[in-house]
């Protein structure tokens, strides 16, 4: 299956280089679905936009187009139809779409519903990023699955993704950790199994305190950053306890998240900490030996760097052509990238000039998209900007390296302020996954209850759909937003079974796979039963199970995942109307009940798949 948006764009294409010559290439077709099926399945309105260079009036320049696009399309389109000033109404043949569904391979394992894959890139998703010796909260929610379900978007496509958990497991702050471990759990250095940090927050709260309060032990903090930084053995084994320690606490988050994250993808700050003397030598040799002022350099009129040391840190500055700052700070004045401090030290910024640099050149990506909230904005700018003038995009023979920020807004609670506990403090990630499961239980139970909704669930059955059904229903809350906007966590809301929620479409799911095993009980084997389009309803839900593929491409392309969601509930609700106009089990003739279950196979496997791609479950029974 391809998809038809980017064949009907191919067949324009061909139109306009006809037209136009190769320029023709570089034009785009402005070809949309259209808002109102009255007007066709698709619209184009890229006669109105060559009407002036052309010379001509849109609707004459619309009809050349026609007349050069109709022989190549008589297969897929009926008849174009010239509309107002010039658009151009395309509408599929409905013979057309049965054979495309009909050509739909049964399911397998990795069901990908017949669509062909994209030209793969190699493509890098860095996202999640949890700090060691910290407990995940509900601030790493967003951006777990937010990359997640770009990884498996992308995966579906067809790239090669490689994902990157940037976990923060390096700095300063561990010389505290290490040094209050040795005192309070001084068996943890041996390596012992049964020593476990049951609560990570408390402990660094603790460590924290002492810190604040105990000038000796501020000293002793000290000295194991030394020693951690010099590789000595018994700091390192407390280092180590703090990383496993946290994986213990993480790792199950990401399994009942269901997140394809392992720990070979992470790549902690520590894995960068010897390749960061490299980076800044590097930069030093790309841009000159550094400047003492933040100066523009004189009579470069195209945007640049320029590299400052003051009192030993090393900053880098950008500007633009004009030689005004591209970054400012509050006051108007240059604001700097700083990539060293005085004290030698080096700063997130240099360890991310580090990973860019190793994801370009060691694992080879094409594209690098960073998934992190919106307040990290600014410094992915930079970080981009200096990649850039660095030359580490560039590639002889090939397309520059994408690199991408895909931010996100803030989870809010129904006061419209960041989501907290009622003293105030973060929520652990894992109690809100407990408190969705058991609030999705008490649904169900409540359900079982009432003689009138009673499904007759085991305990076992109960505890996995609530299992299902909970956790998806956080999730697909989440993604199904604008991700670049904060949104409300309103419980009641993404738990109901009506709307736009993840218990919509999982009832939606189930229900069309009871009717379809209803159907094969009485009928048999119906993967041989071909499809045929005779009801307006049959046709839009056909046309909407084909759309599937271009919902992909142009989620992936734009990092747009409510695009996708937006989908799968307009595919839900064309099958409910689908159903209540278009007899199933019960249809006139055996070929049309076979045609109709056909449909709705294809439907389930939509919303599986899709469901799928945003790490929901599904489940046969709700």
């Amino acid at each position: 299956m391809k998809s038809i948006l980017g064949q009907i764009q191919r067949l324009f294409q061909t139109a306009l280089v006809q037209l136009l010559g190769q320029q023709g290439r570089s034009v785009d077709p402005l070809i949309r679905p259209a808002a109102d099926d009255r007007f066709g399945d698709y619209q184009s309105n890229v006669a109105m936009s060559l009407a002036k260079q052309l010379k001509q009036k849109p609707r004459d320049v619309a009809q050349r187009l026609v007349d050069l696009i109709t022989p190549l399309a008589a297969a897929l389109c009926e008849p174009f139809e010239i509309a107002g000033p010039g658009f151009i109404n395309i509408r599929l043949r409905n013979e057309w779409l049965a054979i495309n569904l009909n050509a739909v391979p049964p399911a397998e394992a990795c069901d990908r519903l017949g669509i062909e894959p994209a030209d793969p890139q190699t493509v890098v998703v860095d996202y999640s990023s949890p700090n060691v010796a910290k407990q995940m909260h509900v601030g790493h929610l967003r951006s777990t699955i937010i990359g997640d379900t770009f990884a498996r978007m992308l995966e579906f496509e067809g790239h090669q993704v490689i994902r990157q958990n940037h976990v923060g497991d390096w700095g300063k702050q561990f010389g505290m950790l290490i040094a209050y471990l040795k005192e309070k759990m001084p068996a943890a250095l041996d390596g012992s199994s049964t020593v476990h940090l049951a609560d990570l927050e408390q402990f660094y709260r603790e460590a924290n305190a002492k810190a604040s309060e105990d000038p000796a032990f501020q000293d002793k903090a000290r000295a194991e950053v030394v020693a951690l930084h010099g590789g000595h053995p018994a700091t390192l084994r407390a280092w180590q306890y703090f990383v496993d320690e946290s994986r213990n606490h993480y790792m199950p988050v990401y399994g009942r998240l269901g997140v394809k994250l392992t720990t070979a993808d992470e790549r902690g700050e520590s894995f960068y900490n010897d390749r960061l003397p490299g980076v800044v030598a590097d930069l030093n040799r790309e841009f000159g030996a550094p400047d003492t002022s933040p100066q523009p350099r004189p009579g470069v009129h195209e945007p640049h760097i320029t590299v400052i040391e003051s009192d030993g840190a090393l900053c880098i500055f950008h500007w633009l052509p004009s030689g005004e700052p591209m970054f400012k700070s509050p006051e108007g004045k240059p604001f700097p990238f700083i990539i060293r401090k005085s004290d030698g030290a080096y700063l997130y910024a240099t360890t991310d000039l580090a990973a860019v640099r190793f994801r370009i050149r060691d694992l080879g990506a094409d594209r690098i998209i960073y998934v992190t909230d919106a307040r990290q904005a600014q410094h992915f700018e930079m970080l981009f900007s200096t990649v850039r003038a660095a030359g580490w995009t560039r590639r002889s023979g090939k397309p520059e390296v994408q690199l991408e920020h895909a931010s996100f807004g803030s989870i809010l609670g129904e006061d419209r302020k960041p989501l907290k506990t009622r003293s105030g403090e973060n929520i652990r990630l894992s109690d809100l996954l407990d408190e969705a499961v058991n609030r999705a239980a008490n649904l169900i139970r409540a359900n079982e209850a009432d003689p009138n909704k009673k499904r007759g669930f085991t305990e076992a059955e109960i505890n996995d759909i609530a299992q299902a059904v909970g956790i998806g229903a956080v999730k697909y809350a989440d993604l199904s937003q604008n991700r670049q906007s904060d949104y409300v966590f309103i419980w009641d809301k993404m738990l109901a079974l009506e709307g736009n929620t993840a218990p919509y479409l999982m009832y939606a799911y189930a229900r069309i796979r009871s009717i379809y095993r209803k159907g094969a009980e009485s009928s048999g084997d119906l993967t041989g039963g071909r499809i045929t389009l005779t009801e307006p309803a049959e046709r839009v839900l056909a046309r909407a199970i084909l759309r599937f593929a271009e919902t992909i491409e142009s989620a992936a392309a734009g990092l747009r995942i409510n695009l996708l969601t937006e989908y799968l509930y307009e595919v839900a609700g064309l099958f409910m109307k689908f159903y209540e106009s278009c007899p199933v089990l019960g249809a006139p003739t055996p070929e049309q009940r076979a045609s109709r279950l056909r449909l709705c196979d294809l439907t389930a496997r939509t919303l599986a798949v899709g469901l799928d791609l945003l790490g929901i479950r599904t489940v046969e029974r709700m």
